[in-house]
């Protein structure tokens, strides 16, 4: 009993640990579960009484038993380091010597613009706004869900991803065709907005310390969240109500009822679409550190994986079988 209470205290301060590196609450929910998971899995003995040994064996129960992708491997692995050393305080060389788990080179799935403008026929309203944007701007799913009113600059024709992955801001192409829905899509949120402060609610989150430097802000319209959700929730941080965005399911499942209804061949996601903005500016000529720059791409090698699609340049290799 007293080794589940001084568990559950350790828990509690990975979450605030968590919480004063301003992580997001998915990643939050994905340590907590992954390191609740480890513990189990060594009958709640204490982190602080084991080190590489257990983790490797764990590692490999993930691997080997549970057939987990190498994304959920190296997910649990950054959990557990993010354990031993911000809330344990435990920095030793075994660290160094945990192998991540190597992640199998994919060819992306990518839509032609045909078949992209034959998706984005199917969906209507604000998922259509949200998949335009997708595949017009190469925003990923959680970029378009968080997306702020104030982050929409009508003036320069661009959107400003703020803490996109690996919390890095950049700026990114705002398609012409879609400034007028854009614009009638604020107004909406506006007057949803002045609607729930009438109610005596029109909070929204805000991210790191801004909510107590300006204790206002969470009320501004360009605050709000482009696409809102239809109702109300409780922050799971905060316990405040406030409006949230949308959440993910509800584009994922609209485009992929429509990719069905399509007849398209292929296996595609909301990400398909960011795929085929990456291939298709390629086709059109773009530099490849122009589309890595606006993908956000840490690492153009990573940018490169869209050239094994085009059919272009040195890739441009006719089969003898159709050479007359």
């Amino acid at each position: 009993m007293e080794n589940l209470q001084k568990i559950t205290e350790l828990l509690e301060r990975l979450r605030q640990a968590v919480r004063v590196r301003n992580y997001s609450y998915r990643t939050e929910q994905a340590y907590l579960y992954w390191v609740d998971k480890f513990l189990r899995y060594f009958h709640h003995k204490h982190p602080a009484e084991m080190g590489t040994s257990e983790i490797s064996r764990y590692l490999n129960h993930l691997a080997v038993n549970l057939n987990l992708a190498a994304s959920s491997q190296n997910q649990a692995l950054s959990a557990l380091l993010f354990l031993y050393r911000y809330v344990l305080g435990i920095e030793l060389n075994w660290m160094k010597t945990l192998v991540w788990a190597k992640k199998p080179k994919k060819i992306p799935t990518v839509f032609t613009r045909q078949e992209v403008q034959q998706v984005l026929s199917r969906l209507h309203g604000t998922k259509w706004l949200m998949a335009s944007l997708l595949y017009g701007a190469g925003l990923r799913l959680m970029e378009c869900l968080r997306l702020r009113i104030k982050d929409i600059d009508f003036g320069y024709q661009q959107i400003i991803v703020r803490d996109g992955k690996g919390l890095h801001d950049r700026i990114t192409i705002l398609p012409e065709k879609l400034i007028g829905p854009l614009r009638e899509q604020i107004n909406t949120v506006k007057k949803l907005h002045d609607a729930d402060l009438q109610e005596g609610f029109g909070e929204v989150f805000l991210p790191y310390a801004l909510e107590r430097k300006y204790p206002n802000a969470n009320r501004d319209l360009r605050w709000q969240y482009v696409f809102p959700s239809e109702v109300r929730s409780l922050d799971p941080r905060s316990g405040r109500e406030r409006r949230h965005h949308l959440h993910p399911s509800i584009l994922q499942e609209a485009v992929k009822e429509a990719i069905i209804k399509t007849n398209i061949p292929k296996t595609g996601s909301p990400h398909t679409l960011r795929h085929s903005f990456a291939t298709h500016l390629l086709e059109n000529g773009y530099d490849i550190r122009t589309v890595q720059e606006l993908l956000g791409h840490k690492s153009v090698q990573t940018t490169m994986i869209y050239t094994h699609v085009l059919k272009r340049g040195g890739h441009a290799i006719r089969s003898p079988l159709d050479v007359p």
